[in-house]
């Protein structure tokens, strides 16, 4: 049966990639191709047209360790913190991490803090502007997060808008969509207690949120908003639901293919006229290579465990260690197609399917955000396979537990990576109980256009993807269609 869908996936893939022309330079196929040398545009505001020539690399500094989340109240004693914002959500606010923060925290003289703990879960506009405002009503000299990437990243935001007193959301958030300011003051102290395996949010300078009036995710991305140390506690996770450690690996799982094959930081044009203008994701490169590709071959080893059994101590370990080098690795590189796409995805889905994924205990629809990212992932990278046949081949040999000199692998044609990589993708995705696809979440066909709609806007992370970001004026409106189509189901 999977053989059938791998030669029906070749079928289909040659239907769209096939050139009649066999190699004729003057075939517009040819043209385009020639085009990724030439200039393409960006959202960072620059004055000159050249192709990128160096590239950063940034991250917080981290501090693994089963307990170590009782060490905090002397970080930020020894950062003579003078007051401390402590920011989680109603879950976590009843948990043992949060418990063991206070009670760091408290057992240092002179330490006064605050605690705001109504984070909402995949956060909103609003709820990043009711978490802004509490921080401005306080002279916070330091924060503290304790919780997922969607506490971590309110944390960020209101870091930020604390020494941004008088700035609106809209300043800083990503162009085209905000105004994509650079931030050009130092912000205030951050220490990031991660309590899932997912979102990477202790070592990156990203902070996303639901834009509801549009209906699709976005967020903000500047070096400046990494904490200064993120405390990766294994015992941080161990009342974690199954159903979230499954959705926070997934996104461990893409952050880590995206930033392995979005296109490489040579390609990224134009060059920025001043480095505070280089954005954060910039393009795949020698360093996010190697945490990307460990993250990649740990996730596929040890989520599969966590699913079967919560309670596997060595999988969540090995987990959160992937989590912080996958962020290490996007953080620096960048993601690319099935984040994009995800924000439509889990945005509309409020107003149109209103999917509440199961193990969820919240009260509103919800589509968790590794679980979106993932409905998209066969497709997504069947179709970016012909721009690095090499890399696929290598992300295929992870999944099938092999080598890349397996013959089983090393025979297949680079044309046709791209096929079996897709079905290896679904084939992963399906023992761990992920909806087969788009319409097991309750899109429909006519849902498609909305969905693109909704992808168009990201530029950040579109024009990082091989096939779009790395063509002359191509916005990928015909290929995020025909993605989306390929990910109804499968």
């Amino acid at each position: 049966m999977a053989s059938r869908r791998v030669i029906s996936r070749l079928i289909n893939a040659s239907q769209r990639t096939a050139c009649p022309c066999h190699g004729c330079a003057a075939h517009p196929h040819h043209q385009q191709l020639a085009a990724v040398s030439q200039v393409r545009s960006m959202a960072t505001p620059v004055q000159t047209v050249q192709k990128e020539y160096a590239f950063e690399v940034a991250g917080s500094n981290l501090r693994f360790g089963d307990g170590v989340t009782a060490e905090v109240g002397m970080d930020l004693k020894n950062m003579k913190a003078r007051k401390v914002g402590v920011f989680t959500d109603p879950t976590v606010a009843k948990l043992k991490p949060m418990e063991t923060a206070l009670r760091s925290l408290q057992s240092q003289e002179d330490l006064p803090f605050e605690i705001y703990d109504q984070v909402l879960a995949e956060p909103t506009e609003d709820s990043w502007k009711k978490a802004i405002s509490w921080a401005r009503e306080h002279d916070f000299s330091h924060f503290l997060a304790v919780g997922g990437g969607s506490v971590i990243d309110t944390a960020k935001a209101a870091n930020l808008f604390t020494v941004y007193k008088d700035a609106d959301l809209m300043d800083y958030i990503n162009a085209p969509i905000g105004k994509g300011l650079p931030i050009q003051h130092a912000l205030r102290p951050l220490i990031a207690v991660p309590t899932t395996a997912g979102t990477g949010s202790e070592t990156t300078g990203a902070a996303i949120v639901d834009i509801t009036s549009r209906s699709f995710k976005t967020g903000i991305a500047s070096r400046a908003l990494k904490p200064v140390l993120g405390i990766v506690d294994s015992q941080n996770t161990e009342s974690c639901p199954t159903a979230v450690q499954i959705s926070a690996g997934l996104d461990v799982l893409f952050h880590s293919m995206e930033s392995y094959t979005a296109i490489p930081y040579t390609e990224r044009t134009p060059r920025p006229a001043n480095p505070i203008n280089r954005p954060a994701y910039q393009g795949s490169n020698p360093v996010a290579d190697i945490f990307s590709l460990w993250a990649l071959q740990t996730t596929v080893k040890y989520l599969p465990r966590i699913a079967k059994n919560r309670d596997d101590e060595e999988a969540r370990k090995q987990m959160l260690l992937a989590a912080s080098f996958a962020g290490i690795g996007f953080g620096n590189a960048g993601v690319h197609l099935c984040h994009g796409m995800s924000y439509p995805i889990s945005g509309l889905n409020k107003q149109g399917p209103k999917y509440k994924h199961p193990g969820y205990e919240v009260d509103h629809p919800i589509i968790p955000h590794g679980v979106s990212v993932a409905l998209t992932g066969p497709a997504v990278f069947q179709f970016t396979s012909p721009s690095s046949p090499d890399r696929h081949r290598q992300a295929l040999a992870i999944f099938t537990n092999t080598t890349i000199s397996d013959p089983s692998v090393s025979r297949i044609p680079d044309s046709e990576i791209g096929a079996h990589l897709f079905e290896a993708i679904a084939r992963f995705l399906d023992g761990l109980g992920v909806p087969r696809g788009l319409k097991a979440v309750g899109y429909q066909n006519k849902d498609i256009e909305m969905l693109v709609e909704g992808t168009i806007p990201q530029r950040r992370v579109l024009d990082l993807a091989p096939g779009i970001g790395d063509f002359v004026g191509e916005d990928g409106r015909h290929h995020l269609t025909r993605i989306m189509e390929s990910s109804m189901e499968y």
